[in-house]
């Protein structure tokens, strides 16, 4: 299963129910984290300190007089620090969950002490090149630091993803042994340890620049968010836009679990809050209980994929690719749109079909009130947005937004977080970055495997030499290879993997680097809501009382755009904002019309025209007009000499062909 990193929402939620939320996906093992008053306070410290570093790092502030903070240092320090945390946070085993064992206090500040070596001797680690001839005492502390990664791997993501990682760091060893495709240079024990440790291609490579770089300052956004409110105000948006429509239940749920997902990073997490509210709401107004959990399901992982903050895995594919994240927000932006245009479409045409009403008025919130009480969260995203696509200044702005929002957040006494609250904040956005730090240290450990034995470049020629040299094939192969890895590994973890793995040959074959990397994310993204796992729906399913399987397959009829999107704007790089604006806007409105029909055949309800009938008559008809619906959708290079021009006047074609047929039909029946 696909899993999110940045599992924001159960994070700062001060309690064991969340951790069992996120264990339920996978994401830790099943144990509840530490909230007692010393690991709180010890977290409180130890990332008051991290975000100390991050500040000074980031805004060049020059805290430490007479001494410059290389990237190196900065990284090791950031990872030590975080990496104490977990200690402190994640138990080894349940028994150990009530308190804070010595041996955790120990590897705790064993974690401290030896990364804190490292960062002092980060420029003579560069200017000797310590990575190929580590002295002793380095060599010593590098097998002392891989073994505290693992170990923290094995605590926040599972024993199946620690041995994943364990497998694919001692890989440079046996390399040189494996057959055909997978075979790479081999390297003895004693140098590849400490090349993980020591080198910028490793555990404090791409992954964990992204983290130092990005990826905190919009996690700590994030919980600032949720502490503050903002959860609460963007729920009650949702209902008072939405609520009021036939599915406004379901719509709500779209659009606030949309916004909840993309500050959260977070599917399950997004699930158990926004759902604990959405799916009592659809049953309610009609909706059964499977297909309440799926729409929940499907609006919850297509949150994860929308921006502007889009969960960890996109500050990391900026970094891997080279380009600013405001690009990559930007090239999500139409994908995510269409997504949810499908969905609620999808939502309008069931509640059609079936005669289903939305919420009563006395039932929706505010807008007056709504917005007096959370104009601030408005204000702040606005700021946020500036300064990610206006003033390109990523970096920066999430420490911005942070403050604007503290600050005035603080200024009223509804909303003013006290001493304790703000201790709150610190240790729980602490305890989040702490998970998702050991994974993005851990998963680097693979980046660096696939960098020392050469498998990085070879292995690109070699796939797309196996595929033929079609790039379809090449498709349709990384579709079912991120599909498989994203069963097992987190989110991040099946990104950055593919990324180094599969993304060099998409590219080689001609296809937008944004684009492919967008394409492997999706995928990796699709076992959310897939059976045997789509542990997505499996949560939804649990808080809507109704069986699993089912509703992992009801899951799959509603989020059914998300297989074939990634496919049309791969092909059909306009769909990411590529060309000029007549070609992008052309495009974007045929894939629109054609999402609309395929969402509305797979429900049996067009909008202005009405239902597709029933039994055979209704199957054909429903068939032509999701038929004609990919017709026009479809990217022209799929088909080669036939242009937009023929495949739209086809699809037309065929959907008034389905739509004739049942005018036909009840012309008959009536006679």
């Amino acid at each position: 299963m696909a899993r999110s990193d940045a599992d924001m929402t159960a994070a700062t939620r001060p309690d064991d129910a969340a951790r069992a939320e996120a264990a339920a996906e996978g994401e830790a093992a099943i144990r509840p984290l530490r909230h007692g008053p010393l690991v709180l306070n010890l977290c409180t410290v130890l990332t008051g300190l991290a975000l100390t570093l991050a500040v000074n790092q980031i805004f060049n502030l020059g805290f430490f007089v007479g001494f410059t903070v290389l990237e190196n240092s900065y990284l090791y320090a950031l990872g030590g620090l975080f990496l104490a945390v977990t200690y402190l946070a994640f138990p080894a085993h349940p028994r150990a969950a009530a308190h804070v064992p010595l041996y955790d206090l120990a590897l705790s500040t064993l974690a401290l002490g030896v990364s804190g070596y490292f960062a002092w001797t980060g420029e003579a680690n560069v200017n000797m090149g310590w990575e190929y001839g580590a002295p002793l005492v380095a060599v010593i502390l590098s097998f002392v630091l891989w073994a505290i990664i693992i170990e923290a791997m094995r605590r926040v993501a599972g024993l199946l993803m620690a041995a994943i990682v364990l497998f694919f760091s001692l890989y440079p060893i046996f390399a040189g042994a494996m057959p055909g495709p997978i075979q790479g240079f081999s390297q003895p024990l004693q140098d590849i340890i400490p090349f993980h440790i020591l080198s910028s291609e490793s555990s404090f490579g791409i992954p964990m620049n992204a983290f130092g770089g990005l990826v905190l300052g919009f996690v700590l956004f994030g919980a600032a968010l949720q502490f503050t409110g903002g959860g609460t105000f963007f729920n009650n948006i949702s209902f008072r836009m939405v609520g009021g429509y036939r599915g406004g239940a379901a719509k709500v749920a779209t659009v606030g679990s949309g916004l909840m997902g993309s500050m959260s990073g977070s599917v399950i997490s997004n699930i158990m809050t926004t759902g604990a509210v959405s799916i009592p709401a659809m049953k309610r107004t009609g909706f059964s209980p499977k297909t309440a959990a799926a729409v929940e399901a499907c609006a919850s992982t297509g949150g994860v994929m929308m921006p502007p903050i889009m969960g960890a895995v996109a500050f990391v594919m900026a970094s891997f690719i080279g380009v600013p994240y405001s690009q990559i927000v930007m090239a999500a932006a139409i994908p995510s749109a269409i997504f949810y245009f499908a969905l609620i479409i999808q939502i309008d045409s069931y509640a059609a079909r079936r005669g289903l009403r939305g919420l009563d008025r006395s039932e929706l919130p505010s807008l007056r009130q709504t917005l007096r009480n959370g104009w601030q969260y408005i204000v702040v995203f606005a700021l946020l947005i500036w300064l990610l696509v206006g003033a390109q200044q990523e970096r920066i702005a999430p420490y911005l937004a942070t403050a604007l929002l503290l600050v005035v957040n603080q200024l009223f006494p509804r909303t003013r977080l006290s001493l304790r609250g703000l201790r709150d904040l610190v240790a729980h956005a602490g305890i989040a970055l702490a998970e998702m730090a050991s994974l993005l240290i851990g998963v680097g450990l693979i980046v660096g495997a696939f960098s020392a034995t050469g498998l990085s470049g070879t292995l690109a020629t070699d796939l797309v030499f196996i595929a033929g040299g079609g790039t379809v094939a090449l498709l349709i192969m990384g579709a079912i290879t991120s599909f498989i890895f994203g069963m097992g590994m987190t989110v991040t973890s099946c990104y950055i993997f593919l990324a180094v793995v599969l993304a060099p040959a998409l590219v080689e074959t001609g296809l937008d680097p944004i684009a492919t990397h967008l394409f492997i994310m999706y995928w990796g993204m699709v076992s959310y809501i897939t059976p045997p796992v789509a542990l997505g729906a499996f949560a939804a399913a649990t808080l809507a009382g109704t069986r699993p399987i089912p509703t992992g397959l009801t899951a799959m009829k509603f989020g059914s755009i998300i297989y074939i999107l990634p496919f049309f704007f791969v092909l059909e790089p306009a769909l990411i904002g590529r060309g000029d604006w007549f070609t992008v806007a052309t495009l974007v409105v045929l894939t629109f019309a054609g999402v609309w029909l395929i969402a509305s055949g797979l429900q049996g309800y067009l909008a202005g025209f009405g239902r597709l009938g029933d039994g055979l008559r209704g199957m054909i008809a429903r068939t032509a007009v999701l038929a004609g619906g990919f017709l026009i959708a479809m990217p022209a290079t799929l088909v080669p000499h036939v242009g937009h021009l023929v495949l739209t006047t086809a699809g037309m074609a065929v959907a008034l062909a389905g739509v004739a047929v049942v005018r036909i039909g009840s012309r008959a029946t009536s006679v």
